[in-house]
């Protein structure tokens, strides 16, 4: 028997975040770990007459790229892979790792190799909503488990209350927010050892109502790249290619960080920050506002999702918030505000200590 919470998982990614139509090409990517979500979702797209492309991944094959991987092979394109997306009308990617920290020992410039070679299969499947529809989501494990510091039981609960919530219900809301924060020129944030300003990039606040992301919950918008001015110490590490980095500090002058120390794993943060002209500047800004999602389980995809907290992502900006920053990079970092906390658009408070006050 198949658990009904995996089954109702299934159901929305096809029929709400993806939508599958007769006809068209799903490409679903994850683990061993999740093979009963991925039979779910596989069955249901084959119901609506659409036609599945499973794309399985083995536990430790990404670091075994890494460690032996050449020089040439790092810098080839993996042409294959970018046609299938290319045919691709939808692409589901479900999180299920066995060992997130398997690449902490990884040359941090291998990787930031590779991603400048494969950067345009990530930014079609995010940017190019006009060709495919993509949605990010998890499946629970042990490791994952460990990280967020609960028990397998726990952790499943956990998961499948921020995923398996009315979408449509709690977009009415996030819609009602966006179109509030879209009518500001200027957003500035305060917190301890925080106040940094940005100037919102055209109207461009979006709200993630369980489309893009399983679970959703946030509105993000991108800022005018040289404007984001101040200073800013995360509250949260910021984890990225299984490298866990440590109370991050931030300053910006005419849009760029001009500093980013770290307690712990500092040269990674300025090897990832390096990587391209765009990476030192901000692509989004993020407000989360999952109602399920109160603690920090060191998994961006629920993290950036606490209500009460902002996040900042480093390099790209989104195609649908206007692009008006490029970079093959997009690393969110999460601040919480729910302590002595602030958000103001054109110097009124919208937010203060996590509450919402319009």
């Amino acid at each position: 028997m198949v658990d009904a919470r995996i089954k109702k998982e299934a159901e929305i990614l096809v029929n709400h975040s993806i939508n599958v139509k007769k006809g068209e090409s799903i490409i679903v990517s994850g683990s061993t770990k999740a093979e009963p979500l991925m039979k779910e979702i596989y069955k249901l797209i084959i119901k609506k007459g659409a036609y599945p492309t499973l794309k399985v991944g083995l536990s430790g094959t990404e670091y075994i790229y890494y460690k032996y991987a050449s020089n040439e092979q790092l810098k080839h394109f993996p042409q294959t892979s970018w046609d299938e997306v290319k045919r691709a009308q939808g692409y589901i990617g479900i999180q299920s790792s066995t060992n997130t920290r398997e690449m902490s020992n990884v040359d941090p410039k291998k990787m930031a190799l590779r991603q400048k070679v494969t950067r345009k299969i990530p930014d079609y499947i995010v940017n190019r909503k006009d060709k495919i529809r993509r949605c990010s989501t998890i499946f629970p494990t042990k490791a994952l488990a460990q990280d967020a510091e609960m028990s397998y039981e726990e952790y499943e609960n956990f998961v499948f209350g921020a995923v398996n919530q009315d979408w449509k219900k709690l977009g009415k809301r996030f819609r009602q927010l966006r179109d509030k924060l879209n009518k500001a020129k200027k957003i500035r944030i305060i917190g301890e050892d925080t106040d940094v300003e940005l100037k919102v990039y055209k109207k461009s606040f979006v709200a993630d109502c369980g489309e893009e992301n399983l679970p959703g919950g946030e509105i993000f918008c991108a800022p005018e790249p040289k404007s984001v001015k101040g200073h800013i110490r995360f509250t949260y590490p910021a984890i990225r290619n299984g490298v866990e980095v440590q109370n991050i500090y931030a300053e910006f002058e005419k849009g760029k960080c001009v500093k980013a120390k770290a307690d712990k794993n500092e040269k990674f943060l300025n090897t990832m920050l390096n990587i391209d002209k765009g990476a030192r500047y901000i692509g989004e800004l993020g407000i989360g506002m999952n109602p399920k999602v109160t603690k920090f389980t060191k998994n961006l995809l629920f993290d950036e999702k606490i209500g009460g907290t902002i996040h900042l992502a480093f390099g790209m900006a989104y195609k649908e918030c206007g692009e008006p920053n490029k970079s093959a990079l997009h690393w969110d970092i999460v601040k919480d505000l729910r302590k002595k906390g602030e958000i103001l658009a054109d110097d009124k408070t919208v937010q203060k200590n996590g509450k919402w006050k319009i």
